[in-house]
């Protein structure tokens, strides 16, 4: 390929390029700008300045578009690097940064002040002034920075320990008292419960700071021992315990009938009654007839009608594993019954079985739930309240072993004894049990007549229990001895079995008869034949009516059974 020719000159030598026109020169940048202009702007800005004063046709211009690509790079590369620093300076700091404390708003102190309590420690606090004091409420929680500063509100606490109120104070705080563990406490009341109309005894929720009552629960579990509706139990329908009745009547009754005559006489009325005596013979049943005729008593004379509320508590059930439980619970029963006398009802308090709660204390090492069981309910009957219009009946068939304490006068003024029946008050048991649209063979006076006297008859086949006395005497006790009006119920309703398997056997109507007591009354006595061992005969003779003074052995009657005898009477 041929080269190209090169330009030669007039004497033969190459010719050199045309000199570049020359450019006007440009002044410094200081000269154009002040420091400080230069200073406010950017990289890729001083760049652009300095291209402007650059030729068109330099190569410099390419240089400096290839460095202005570059510092773009580097200032993306630099802007990312920085948003990742600040969310890390941003999270560094929230890790940092001090808890919040939440805390309970208690008053207003002054308009940009208030009293709040965190964590069981007073204070107060400033508000933020981007929250108004109108929107804070007593009891209600709020937020407190690391400067103990209000800084938001978080609403009610919707957790917390429940307690009873002992009292209402006259400025409508609260006190309560020994409950969940609590030392007796004055409290105030949450803005959700100003207008809350509170009484003792019933079951508040508090603020975790235990300052302010937060939220009415109710009564809790007291009320399930109350009978809403007491059984109707005249006097009549009580059959074998006629002195009882009659002694109950003059110690209940006539105080509520005739309290001008009481008060002209200056003759206070008792304040409690013991019935004590065997099992099965009416004791409870007693209790409950008290109160329904007491009422109906009071509306048929001064034409005014009490309801009555008859609290029935069974001894056992006070009894708490808790320290402190079971003598809260003997205050309670107090509490209701006072509340219900001044709200204008007849307040029955009946205890069964009351020698499980009420026993006798003994000295020793070892603690007694019954050394401070009986302490409060001394001081409960005889405290600062008096009992008005209550009326308290202890039911036990062992008497001998309750506190001395609890039945002296001034406390259990009467000890109602109620007895076995005799022939005639079992007479009169059986009428009453075969009574109503039973379909009897006999009527019934007839037929209670005659389970009357087979009942009590002194005959071989009858005894019950062998007795042998120190002189050596032996002596026997029979069936009618330890006669009871629950053994004669359990005998008309084993005759009353009998007769509706017979009936279904025959296919016919069938009718109660003579022989269907006659073998319940020995089937029943058959399947009692049970007694303890020698070594606590004394405790059973406690139960028979029975002076055990002299008696050495007491034990069942063995009959001896011939070939071919079944083990059933």
């Amino acid at each position: 390929m041929a080269e190209p020719k090169k330009r030669v000159g007039p004497a033969g030598n190459p010719a050199r390029p045309a000199p570049e026109e020359p450019h006007p020169q440009m002044p410094p940048l200081g000269d154009i700008l002040t420091r400080e202009e230069l200073d406010g702007m950017s990289t890729l800005q001083l760049l652009d300045l300095i291209a402007s004063k650059i030729p068109g046709r330099s190569n410099a211009l390419l240089d400096l578009i290839y460095l202005r690509e570059r510092v773009i790079a580097m200032e993306e590369l630099n802007d990312q690097a920085r948003d990742a620093i600040e969310k890390l300076d941003a999270i560094v700091e929230k890790l940092r940064s001090p808890a919040f404390r939440i805390g309970t708003f208690l008053a207003p102190v002054e308009p940009d002040k208030a009293h709040v309590c965190a964590g069981g420690t007073d204070y107060v606090c400033k508000i933020d002034p981007m929250i108004p004091l109108s929107s804070l409420q007593v009891g209600q929680r709020v937020l407190l920075n690391e400067a103990f500063v209000v800084v938001f509100g978080l609403g009610f606490e919707k957790n917390g320990p429940v307690v009873r109120v002992d009292e209402m104070l006259s400025d409508g705080r609260l006190r309560i008292g020994q409950e969940a563990g609590l030392t007796p406490l004055v409290i105030q009341r949450s803005a959700l419960l100003v207008k809350e109309k509170l009484k003792p005894g019933i079951e508040v929720r508090l603020d975790v700071n235990q300052r302010v009552a937060l939220e009415v629960l109710g009564m809790g579990k007291r009320t399930e021992r109350s009978l809403e509706n007491v059984t109707e139990l005249p006097w009549s329908s009580i059959g074998g315990q006629d002195e009882a009745v009659q002694a109950i009547r003059d110690a209940i009754e006539m105080p509520y009938l005739y309290r001008d005559l009481f008060k002209r006489f200056d003759h206070h009325v008792p304040k409690g009654f013991l019935l004590y005596g065997p099992p099965g013979c009416g004791k409870t049943m007693l209790g409950k007839a008290t109160a329904f005729n007491l009422r109906a008593q009071i509306k048929d004379i001064t034409g005014v009608d009490r309801p009555e509320f008859f609290l029935h508590v069974k001894g056992p059930e006070i009894l708490n594993m808790w320290v402190g439980e079971s003598e809260r619970q003997v205050r309670d029963l107090f509490i209701q019954c006072r509340e219900r006398a001044a709200d204008g009802a007849l307040s029955f308090l009946f205890i069964d079985e009351a020698e499980s709660i009420l026993g006798t204390r003994r000295a020793g090492r070892h603690s007694s739930i019954l050394s401070t069981l009986v302490p409060m309910f001394c001081s409960e009957m005889d405290g600062i309240e008096p009992l008005t219009n209550v009326v308290v009946i202890l039911a036990s068939n062992r008497a001998d072993l309750i506190d001395p304490a609890i039945l002296r006068p001034g406390r259990i003024d009467r000890k109602i004894k109620v007895s076995r029946p005799d022939e005639k008050g079992a007479r009169a048991i059986y009428e009453l049990y075969l009574g109503g649209k039973l379909p009897l063979a006999e009527p019934k006076e007839t037929l209670a007549e005659a389970m009357a006297r087979e009942h009590f008859a002194k005959a071989a086949d009858n005894r019950f229990l062998e007795i042998a006395y120190r002189s050596g005497k032996k002596d026997f006790l029979y069936r009618g001895d330890m006669a009871s009006g629950a053994i004669i119920a359990a005998i008309v309703e084993r005759a009353k079995a009998l007769a509706i398997r017979r009936t279904i056997d025959s296919g016919k109507e069938t009718t109660l008869t003579r022989d269907d007591l006659l073998v319940a009354l020995h089937r029943e006595y058959a399947e009692n034949d049970l007694f303890p061992a020698t070594d606590i005969t004394e405790d059973w003779l406690k139960l028979t009516d029975f002076d055990p003074d002299n008696v050495i052995k007491l034990g069942p009657v063995r009959v001896e059974k011939t070939a071919g005898q079944s083990g059933v009477v």
